[in-house]
């Protein structure tokens, strides 16, 4: 698979059009077009390939290779740190030592 063809991919995986992904990612839509294109793709520069990953929420490593990388989070773990990160830092003190607790009661 080439990157046009991920990114493609991950756009109607996420839902967004092209107009959106061109406003999120700060490219012209124009840009944008080339960069899917079928007949004519075009990789695009190293900044434009991070903004349009961080768009879709994937790894750039994904989307310029198709590699996923170990580093690859699922649905679940990027909401559960999406919602730590919205917790004070007090909070997430608290949180961290509430799960360390946990885990050493599984084990």
């Amino acid at each position: 698979m080439t990157f046009n063809e991920r990114l493609k991919e991950e756009m109607e995986y996420a839902g967004i059009q092209h107009k959106e992904l061109a406003k999120k990612a700060e490219v012209t839509p124009r840009a944008l077009l080339t960069y899917v294109s079928a007949t004519k793709p075009s990789m695009p520069p190293a900044d434009v390939a991070f903004r349009l990953a961080k768009s879709l929420d994937v790894s750039v490593e994904y989307l310029v290779t198709g590699v996923k990388s170990e580093t690859f989070f699922s649905a679940s773990d990027k909401f559960m740190l999406s919602k730590f990160h919205e917790l004070e830092p007090s909070d997430q003190k608290l949180f961290l030592e509430l799960l360390c607790t946990l885990v050493k009661k599984i084990k």
